[in-house]
């Protein structure tokens, strides 16, 4: 029997804890850390509930410990990726037709689990596949990842709720029914919580998934795998792989019950999977759901009346926390001239405390970046500055080593050019390049921030003055999807600052508000005439 409307009330943002000296978390974290060290992972796959572990084998280092293996996971094959949808398709009718209380409480169960039993599990998981700090680990693996599910539930109910308008002798009423197929989630490495929000949203809502994470995410993504199964997940619902990207794509893209995509990555990827689905656009069933959070280049502008203390500490935390491995870190920065002396001192005074090593000691601050590509990627843009002809100069860092990790100071780079490539192109490392402005020309310098980057994702703007800010604030309305006043361009909350860029940064559907669960429904009208007519005139045919 279903005869009841179901609440789920708007939650609470799950508590940060600080991992201060002395405090329980920070004993228990640093044990679970020890424990999880020690010995090896062995990852399975995850298809239609069972676990497979017959693909290529492939070690798992952290990015800070390059010569210690902590897991093994197994490479899938085409074959496996078949099998992934096969197994998802078979799941769909019961999983759909499951009372929305029942699905809902499997995720508040798994978010209850995550933040009880799991909680310091999976942060030491994103801390040693990732190399995040406690800190960084705790507000994304635990405190977001608890959001994404808590919230998603509450958002999903009121959607259920709204109804359309009903007359006289008519009742109308609105389904809303998941989508017809199957959906592919490709999440990314940066965040544990991206990972496991963009399987489950769509989940929630009635469809089935394919979930290929990141392979540098997979020693995270597999202990939220546990956490969904203990949870009570069905089989066959959520089906977690590991192929190569290409390779998931050509086999998903092609079938005729691909019925969308749920993706955080690169541009260059997301444009690419693009242009594949439009190409295959005849066979699909129905137009598949594209939805795609990707690249920025977050900009920090600093008015001439602002606080110089609080901009230089916004960009010492936006820009190198968590190794400026961010899609919102802030990587250029427009200081005005009667406060860029200022605001540099007080920066690289910052800066220079910062300790970097591996994340099992709590007073490092940087840890490394994610693996050798990155690596190579971020030390190249450094090498050029140390090698340009005067364009650009690095002020701060520019120091790397690999011998141990994949280690890289912060780096502060100061461009008298405001179109130098490390103002425009997405670095995604610890490297900041500033630009000082003529104090008087900060209106001019707008159409600068606003036309620099093909990106849209975040921005902060800087100042004590409110018809300033409100000026900045209008000039700058399609520059960033997430617009930060007198902050750093970093850590949106789940229902505080529903987080999405447009341009080139995605298509801006809101993960972590009621936006984005609208894009895994397909609404279904119904009108029911209670006493129908039996004859076609109207009385406006009498004479």
């Amino acid at each position: 029997m279903n005869n009841a409307y179901f609440d789920f009330a708007e939650p609470k943002n799950e508590p940060v804890l600080s991992y201060g000296p002395g405090t329980y978390e920070r004993k228990e974290l640093q044990k679970t850390l020890a424990e999880m060290k020690s010995h090896k992972r062995d990852i399975p796959m995850y298809i239609d509930g069972e676990e497979l572990r017959n693909g290529k084998k492939h070690e798992i280092r952290p990015p800070h410990e390059t010569g210690h293996v902590i897991g093994y996971y197994y490479e899938s094959t085409e074959e496996h990726v078949h099998q992934a949808i096969d197994s998802a398709l078979a799941a769909r009718d019961a999983w759909a037709a499951t009372s929305w209380e029942h699905r809902a409480n499997i995720f508040l169960k798994a978010a209850d689990l995550l933040a009880t039993k799991y909680r310091f599990r999976m942060n030491a998981a994103t801390m040693l596949g990732q190399s995040k700090n406690a800190f960084q680990a705790e507000i994304d693996s635990a405190c977001e990842l608890i959001d994404f599910l808590r919230f998603n539930v509450h958002f999903l109910s009121r959607i259920y709720k709204e109804q359309p308008l009903s007359v006289a002798g008519i009742n109308n009423r609105m389904e809303y029914r998941p989508l017809e197929g199957f959906l592919l989630a490709v999440t990314p490495f940066n965040f544990t919580a991206i990972g496991g929000n963009l399987p489950t949203a769509p989940a929630m809502c009635g469809n089935v998934v394919v979930w290929k994470p990141a392979n540098t995410q997979i020693y995270s993504a597999s202990v939220f795998m546990e956490i969904l199964i203990e949870a009570g997940l069905p089989k066959g619902v959520i089906n977690l792989i590991y192929p190569p990207g290409a390779m998931v794509g050509e086999v998903c893209y092609a079938h005729p019950d691909f019925a969308g995509i749920h993706f955080t990555g690169s541009t260059g990827v997301f444009q690419s999977m693009w242009k594949s689905i439009g190409q295959n656009i005849s066979r699909y069933k129905s137009y598949p759901r594209i939805v795609g959070e990707t690249g920025g280049k977050d900009f920090v502008f600093a008015h001439p009346e602002a606080d110089a203390a609080a901009v230089a500490t916004a960009l010492a935390r936006g820009a190198f926390e968590f190794q400026g491995q961010k899609c919102s870190a802030a990587s250029r920065a427009y200081l005005p001239s009667n406060l860029a002396d200022e605001i540099k001192e007080k920066l690289i005074a910052q800066v220079k405390t910062m300790k970097m090593g591996p994340v099992d000691d709590f007073t490092n601050f940087i840890n490394a970046v994610i693996d050798e590509k990155a690596f190579n990627s971020i030390t190249k843009y450094i090498d050029n500055v140390k090698n340009s002809n005067g364009a650009a100069k690095i002020i701060c860092g520019g120091g790397y080593d690999k011998s141990k990790g994949w280690f890289i100071e912060p780096t502060i780079i100061e461009t008298t050019d405001a179109s130098y490539v490390t103002m425009c192109e997405e670095i995604f490392g610890p490297v900041l390049t500033i630009y000082t402005y003529e104090a008087d020309h900060w209106q001019q310098m707008l159409d600068v921030v606003d036309t620099t980057s093909p990106y849209a994702l975040t921005g902060s703007i800087f100042s004590q003055n409110r018809y300033a800010i409100e000026y900045m604030t209008k000039r700058l309305v399609n520059a960033a999807g997430n617009f930060y006043i007198n902050d750093k361009p970093t850590g949106a909350v789940v229902g505080q600052q529903p987080f999405g860029g447009a341009r080139a940064s995605g298509t801006n559907d809101k993960a972590g508000s009621i936006l984005n669960l609208y894009r895994w429904l397909s609404p279904r009208t119904i009108k029911e005439t209670y006493v129908p007519p039996t004859d076609y005139n109207y009385p406006f045919h009498q004479e």
